[in-house]
This record gives C-alpha cells, sequence and structure tokens, in this order.
C-alpha cells in the first residue's frame, strides 16, 4: 500500500504538472491574440561596412598605418564638424546625409512576402523624402497574376510620393517578378541574373478518358455561360478551350500595356514572347537600366548617404516556437547520431 500510494503521488504530480503547461501556453496564447503580430526591425548598414573594414585593416595593415589612417578619419570628422558650424543657415534636417532604405522580397507562387513588404513600405514612408532612396533586393521566378499586381502596387506606392525606388536583381525577376520590378525608376541587374519571360501560362491535366475508362460520371452544374471553361475531371469543350485561352491573351495583353506605362523606352512586342534574358541581354533589350550587383550597388552609395536595412518581422507563437525548437533538438540529435556512426563505422 505505501508503494502504491507514492506511485500514486508521482502520477497526479506529473498530471498537474502537465496540465500547469498546457494551462500557461493557453493563457500566453490568448493574451497575444489580440496585440500586433509583428514588428519593425531597422539595421545600419554604414555599421556594418564599417565594422567590415575595421577588422580587415586590423589583420592586414602594420600599427603605423593604422594610426595614421585614425588621425587621417580623426581630422575628416574635425573638418566636416567645422563646415556643418559655419552653414548656421542651414538646419539639422538639411545637413543630413541621404538615407537609403533597402528593403527584401524574396517571392514565391503567391507572392506570400507582400504582407511583409507592405508593412515595411508603410513604415519607411513616414519618414523617407524625395532626397532619400528606396531599394528593393528582389528574387522572384513570378507566380499568380493578382498576387504580384498587388505587390506591384506596394512598389508604386513609393514613386507615387516621388521617392526614388531601385530594385535590384541577382539572380531573378521573371513574369510576375518582372512586372514589380518594372515599377521602379530604375532596374540594376546582376550580369546573369534572368529577366523577363512577359508572358501568361495555365496548365492543368484532365483525367476524363481515366474516369469514362472506369464507368465514373462527373457532373458539374453552373450559372453563367463560362462560369467553368476547362475543368479537371469534366470533359472540355472545344468552346471552352477557345474562352480560356482568350481569358490568356487578354491577361497578356494587360501585362504588356503595364510594362508600356512603367517602361516607354522598351519595344514590348518584340519582348512580350515569354522569354528570358540575361542580364547583360536584358540591358540590350532595355528591360534593365544597369548591370551590377545590389552588394556593389550599395557599397557605391556607402560614403555619401546613411543605409538602413528595414524589414517586418512577424512575431512567432509559442506553438511555432516549441516547434522550431523541437525541430532544432531533432535536428542536433540526428547530427550527433549521424557524426557517431560516422566515427564508428567509418561510413
Amino acid at each position: 500500500m505505501s508503494d502504491y500510494g507514492l506511485f500514486l503521488a508521482k502520477v497526479v504530480t506529473l498530471m498537474v504538472a502537465i496540465m500547469a503547461v498546457v494551462g500557461f501556453i493557453v493563457a500566453s496564447a490568448q493574451r497575444g491574440a489580440g496585440k500586433e503580430k509583428g514588428r519593425i526591425v531597422v539595421t545600419r548598414l554604414n555599421d556594418r561596412y564599417e565594422e567590415i573594414q575595421h577588422v580587415l585593416r586590423e589583420a592586414v595593415l602594420e600599427e603605423k598605418d593604422l594610426k595614421a589612417l585614425e588621425k587621417q578619419k580623426k581630422k575628416e570628422e574635425k573638418e566636416s564638424k567645422k563646415q556643418k558650424k559655419s552653414s548656421g543657415d542651414k538646419t539639422a534636417s538639411d545637413e543630413r546625409k541621404p538615407r537609403v532604405y533597402v528593403l527584401d522580397f524574396e517571392g514565391d507562387m503567391k507572392a506570400s512576402a507582400t504582407a511583409d513588404l507592405r508593412e515595411a513600405i508603410t513604415a519607411v514612408l513616414s519618414l523617407a523624402e524625395p532626397r532619400d532612396e528606396v531599394v528593393v533586393r528582389l528574387e522572384s521566378p513570378g507566380g499568380l497574376v493578382h498576387a504580384y499586381g498587388l505587390a506591384a502596387s506596394q512598389l508604386a506606392r513609393i514613386t507615387q510620393k516621388n521617392i526614388p525606388l531601385t530594385v535590384c536583381v541577382d539572380k531573378v525577376a521573371a513574369s510576375g517578378g518582372y512586372m514589380m520590378a518594372c515599377v521602379a525608376n530604375k532596374i540594376v541587374s546582376a550580369p546573369f541574373a534572368v529577366i523577363g519571360s512577359i508572358g501568361v501560362v495555365a496548365q492543368l491535366p484532365n483525367f476524363h478518358k481515366v474516369l469514362k475508362k472506369h464507368d465514373v460520371e462527373y457532373d458539374i452544374f453552373t450559372a453563367g455561360e463560362y462560369k467553368r471553361t476547362v475543368t479537371m475531371l469534366g470533359e472540355n469543350t472545344e468552346k471552352g478551350r477557345k474562352k480560356f485561352i482568350e481569358d490568356l491573351e487578354d491577361t497578356h495583353e494587360l501585362f504588356k500595356d503595364f510594362i508600356r506605362e512603367h517602361r516607354p523606352s522598351v519595344e514590348v512586342d518584340s519582348v512580350a514572347t515569354g522569354e528570358i534574358w540575361f542580364g547583360r541581354r536584358a540591358l540590350e533589350k532595355k528591360l534593365v537600366d544597369a548591370i551590377a550587383t545590389s552588394d556593389e550597388y550599395l557599397t557605391d552609395l556607402y560614403s555619401r548617404a546613411e543605409i538602413v536595412a528595414v524589414h517586418y518581422e512577424q512575431k512567432k507563437s509559442i506553438q511555432d516556437r516549441l516547434g522550431m525548437a523541437a525541430a532544432k533538438a531533432l535536428e542536433a540529435s540526428a547530427t550527433r547520431l549521424l557524426g557517431y556512426l560516422t566515427q564508428r563505422y567509418k561510413v
């Protein structure tokens, strides 16, 4: 009986502990339900560049050269302060360097990053002035028309405020990605970045013959002549296919008109074939304005502008954090096991 009582006490204690943890998680989730789901994170890239330079100089230069550089820097800072003092008629706002706000967009089929981009743009527009610049590092192979149309409209908010917008493409800006890019005042492409694909595509399998072979009937009921033009399971008619293609052609025309509006220098009919071009060829077609990587473009601005990276960071729920912690623990365990097996069995 003594052993049983001790066992029962342990079980009750364990159950109470589990219920307390679950209650804490639920209460925390409810407390955070009405709060903001994320926050704006700002990073000064000038500090990062200066830190890189400082580390490299310390590793490469001799002590006397380092001292000479520090002396020169102090002298320049002193001269700069003196100039600011002498120009007493200027306000602090007039004296500041132009700011470059750096945003990132990594696109998928649904342009899921649009929500975060919207928040970052809203934050930037609350402070940016026409003498500043917004640089968007954009990577996207394209996706859904309406999703990328919305993403492009978000970028248009910047140019509508007369703030210069530059889009840098290091890898790919095709189809919907290029739709976004062409909103910018300037497009900078890496030499081998993929640009273009000004076209529209839709594809779907049709299993009607398979179903028919197995005596399976598939009925679809619609109200409206073109409510459903083609389907995956029903028998597609020539009339339905024709209407579907007409819709694709109309979307393509809208895409071309969008390019004409934002990049009038482009011969749209010659490039709206669905083809892609690498950066240098895209420059010849006037699809982009300059050849450079985003790093090259930003470091060139470093000495004369204050560069800040702005992004919206989604707030992770407790469930997400617990899931990530479990995934990391599992990954660490698997890595340790693999290391042990490699060492033990020489595999």
